[in-house]
């Protein structure tokens, strides 16, 4: 085998390599979106190995119905775990218009892996109703992810997206959980719906993609923004610029696991144990000493889920 394949080979085998665990935090950090059933490891191991580095409770985040109920079952199994139940905002119009419609792209996580045929606006009311009984499940601190994605789905999309998010959000106010938004390509639409809708009292921004401008905005309104290691990649300057004009009050820090694993291990499977990477590049972007940081997170965090 030549050079340049053996290469290539190891870079592959590298690839699914857990990485190794980092040095743990004196403090312990909260992962606040993350989703194990996504990953390989049983959820004891995934808890375990996040608790030995500093990192606990777990809020395991669903995207369907059955990823709400899993999750609502492992965060009654698991007293370090809580759960958000919620249709992923891509999830809505694939009830609605089926798999594949025009409009509904697939994606590259396979949030639908049977087709489904069209199942228009009853199969959404069912579905948002299902969730709306899970919110009210004591181990059920969020709902979430929802919000909207204009990135995978396309304009005939757009208003079963909205009518779910708006839906999404009564049933945040009506059990007075917090509010988990999944917002991609759509700031102006996520934040003038929240307007017109009425915020619920905690509104969490998962993976915030915004630039400084936005963070301010999210500031005023006391919106919660929580960062994911996409923060540390070398292209993310404005998201950093982001980071720094948040306030230490209102930061949270996340996995999006098994996705946007931080550097130096971008490319391989990310978890919760990863964590201490993300907390510490936002530390150094915001010029604060790692633990008061993660004091603040660990803070933010049990007030935004009421833990």
């Amino acid at each position: 085998m030549s050079k340049s394949k053996n290469q290539r080979a190891a870079r592959d085998r590298n690839r699914h390599e857990a990485p190794p665990a980092p040095e743990p935090l004196r403090v312990a950090v909260a992962d606040s979106h993350t989703h194990m059933d996504m990953q390989a490891p049983d959820v004891a191991d995934i808890v375990a190995a996040a608790a030995a580095v500093g990192v606990t409770p777990l809020i395991q985040v669903g995207t369907d119905l059955s990823g709400s109920q899993w999750a609502a079952r492992v965060a009654e199994e698991y007293p370090t775990v809580w759960a958000a139940v919620a249709l992923h905002p891509n999830e809505a119009p694939r009830i609605v218009h089926g798999d594949g419609a025009a409009g509904v792209e697939a994606d590259d996580t396979d949030w639908a892996a049977d087709r489904r045929p069209p199942g228009g606006a009853e199969a959404l009311d069912a579905a948002l109703a299902e969730i709306d009984r899970l919110a009210a499940l004591p181990q059920v601190r969020a709902v979430g992810e929802t919000g909207l994605d204009y990135f995978r789905t396309g304009p005939d999309g757009v208003a079963a997206q909205q009518v779910s998010f708006r839906r999404h959000i009564a049933i945040a106010k009506r059990h007075g959980r917090a509010l988990m938004i999944h917002d991609r390509d759509a700031h102006d639409d996520v934040l003038r719906l929240l307007e017109e809708e009425g915020a619920p009292d905690t509104v969490v921004f998962h993976c915030f993609s915004g630039d400084a401008a936005m963070a301010k905005t999210c500031a005023e309104r006391g919106y919660f923004m929580s960062f994911a290691g996409n923060v540390t990649f070398p292209t993310a300057e404005p998201l950093r610029e982001a980071a720094a004009a948040a306030p230490a009050d209102l930061v949270l820090v996340e996995t999006d696991a098994p996705f946007l694993t931080p550097k130096p291990y971008r490319g391989r499977p990310n978890a919760p144990y990863l964590i201490p990477h993300t907390l510490r590049a936002l530390a150094e972007v915001k010029g604060m000493a790692e633990d008061d940081l993660a004091e603040a997170v660990a803070a933010n965090t049990r007030r935004a889920f009421a833990l």
